[in-house]
């Protein structure tokens, strides 16, 4: 492949028509202004009109632990996730001024989406300056870049209280800035430049906050830490301005570590559910490494098919770009950085999961929608500008890469994908690819995947309306793909979500300043009473060895089936308590009694 396909090359030199200063220089400085002003707002419009009937967390138990935290920061009551996955810190804080605006958890949450939209919008002037890095050229750069925040990966997932709301644009920015400190010209003397440090403590900021919002982060934070080593070693950078960058990343990562455990109290008081033993279990056994390999590679599968080819073209063009003799070093190193990325997170969280019987662990899209975006930009870059033997050549090894991915989830996972539970949540593109959202079909979303990939070949080779025509066809799969998702997976769960848990209706949960409920309860149940019982101190206990707490003045216990509502109380309810309501449903049957 050509150097014209490598991964954020120098963008063209300065004319004298773009000087500072020059008339002309000023009025498109300030056509640019308005042209990402106004498309930043209508990125953030579309995010809120996809969310308008957004009015409780359903992407369980991810959302409820992001908003329990941010709850805790603001000064709010605890909530008991014992034996859960860990929920960091980062990106709570992030949230906090929703808890200022707002005083009943519907508000709040609508107010942390609208956050989440002001963010993620921010993938509009990002992905931009990705694509001209890679020398699309400027009238072209900014209709994929709003193709880029489009995608299912970074729109969809702005509609729910999640990290992948904002992790695409952490991790883009954090390319960016690294990109710009590790190539910034040295200084006459060999000092740092104030704009080479700024990019590099820039760069630092966002890996310690991305470290401190999941586990994601702990592979961004070794990626950055190895672009450091290398750039210090290879005397591409001077040493000193380089330790001033890994001393504020090692001195925010260490606030960011001792803000995660100071919510460890509040949130899981008996333990959490162990997912680092899981990760050591596989690293050291036969089957652990089995599961983590086939498991990652449907991820890798998965990020293929959803964007219609192109990010395999993106990965296919940068493992090509770090292998590649003529490749300049720094820009190996990042190459390099990104593949280690990508492996970092596919296995790692591969690794990390617990066997849940459902079809999302054998191909998810979720953990590598942060990094899909740098590879789309990159596929983009490959259409619209390398010759046709080298775009056939990088189209023809991205449709080998996704069918052989698909044949190692078929072969590991087998009828496992027919067996296992379907969670509707988990396939928001690939379900629109099949257009079915009660089964997964591997075969059938790999086959319409590369068919899309074929298309988007096709237009980029037709010399007038190529472009166009490609951004238009890009654009339209990737927002049917969203709008699909929202009335299909999200909403219906919203309606299903708040008929099966809120008591809003039936008591006044602003006088209750503590909610118990039964271990025995389903955990998804669980969340939403939390969550509806916005100002109450939530605790647990088992109902089959444990009375409820005493300072508790609502609680919630299973409901046996056969049985009328009191039975649900074992040995019979004391003395001033009484059964506000009763529900039997798909997730589980509780009583709820007040006294």
């Amino acid at each position: 492949m050509s150097a014209e396909a490598a991964p954020l090359a120098v963008a063209r030199p300065t004319t004298t028509s773009d000087r500072e200063g020059t008339p002309a220089a000023a009025s498109r400085r300030r056509t640019w202004f308005w042209l990402f002003t106004l498309g930043w707002l209508a990125q953030v419009a579309v995010r809120l009109w996809l969310a308008s009937g957004q009015t409780m967390p359903v992407a369980t138990p991810d959302e409820a632990g992001y908003l329990f935290a941010a709850r805790v920061l603001t000064g709010g009551p605890d909530a008991d996730m014992s034996y859960g996955t860990v929920y960091r810190g980062g990106y709570p804080l992030l949230l906090t001024p929703a808890f200022w605006l707002g005083d009943d958890p519907v508000t709040v949450y609508r107010a942390a989406l609208v956050i989440n939209a002001m963010v993620s919008a921010a993938m509009l002037p990002l992905a931009y300056l990705l694509l001209r890095g890679l020398r699309v050229r400027r009238r072209w750069s900014y209709p994929f870049a709003h193709v880029t925040a489009l995608l299912p990966g970074v729109l969809f997932y702005s509609e729910f209280v999640l990290t992948d709301a904002v992790l695409p644009v952490v991790l883009l920015g954090w390319l960016l800035l690294l990109h710009a400190w590790l190539t910034a010209p040295r200084r006459d003397g060999g000092g740092s430049s104030r704009r080479e440090t700024l990019a590099g403590l820039g760069a630092s900021l966002l890996v310690a906050f991305a470290y401190t919002s999941h586990t994601r982060g702990a592979v961004l934070l070794l990626a950055h830490a190895g672009v450091l080593a290398v750039a210090v070693l290879c005397r591409w950078r001077p040493w000193r301005g380089t330790a001033l960058t890994a001393l504020v990343l090692a001195a925010c990562v260490a606030a960011g570590t001792a803000l995660n455990h100071s919510l460890l109290p509040h949130l899981y008081p008996y333990g959490d559910n162990d997912l680092s033993g899981n990760l050591a279990r596989r690293l050291t056994t036969r089957d652990g490494l089995g599961w983590m390999l086939s498991l990652g590679t449907g991820q890798i599968w998965y990020q293929a098919v959803a964007t219609g080819g192109i990010a395999a073209v993106g990965l296919v063009t940068v493992a090509f770009a770090a292998a590649r003799r003529g490749t300049p070093g720094r820009l190996r190193v990042l190459a390099l950085a990104l593949l280690a990325i990508v492996a970092g997170i596919a296995f790692a969280t591969s690794g990390a999961l617990p066997d849940e019987y459902r079809i999302g662990n054998y191909v998810y899209g979720r953990y590598l929608a942060c990094v899909t975006p740098v590879f789309f930009a990159v596929g983009v870059a490959v259409l619209l500008r390398a010759g046709r033997r080298t775009l056939l050549w990088a189209a023809s090894s991205a449709a080998a890469l996704t069918v052989l991915t698909a044949c190692v989830v078929a072969w590991y996972a087998g009828d496992r994908l027919h067996r296992y539970t379907y969670t509707r949540y988990d396939f928001p593109e690939t379900s629109f690819l099949t257009w079915d959202w009660t089964a997964f079909h591997l075969w059938r979303a790999t086959w319409a995947g590369l068919v899309l990939l074929g298309l988007a070949v096709l237009a980029a080779q037709l010399r007038r309306h190529g472009p166009a025509l490609l951004a238009g066809l890009l654009a339209a799969v990737a927002l049917a793909m969203t709008v699909t998702a929202i009335e299909r997976i999200a909403q219906p769960l919203v309606r299903e979500s708040a008929a099966h848990t809120d008591l809003r209706g039936r008591t006044d949960l602003r006088d209750r300043r503590s909610i118990a409920l039964d271990w025995n309860v389903p955990w998804t149940i669980r969340l939403s009473h939390f969550y509806w019982a916005w100002w109450s101190e939530g605790s647990v206990f088992n109902a089959r060895d444990t009375k409820p707490p005493r300072t508790a003045d609502l609680v919630v216990m299973s409901w046996p089936k056969n049985k009328p509502p009191s039975a649900s109380w074992p040995g019979g309810a004391p003395p001033g308590w009484s059964i506000v309501d009763s529900r039997r449903t798909p997730e589980g049957d509780w009583v709820a009694w007040t006294r």
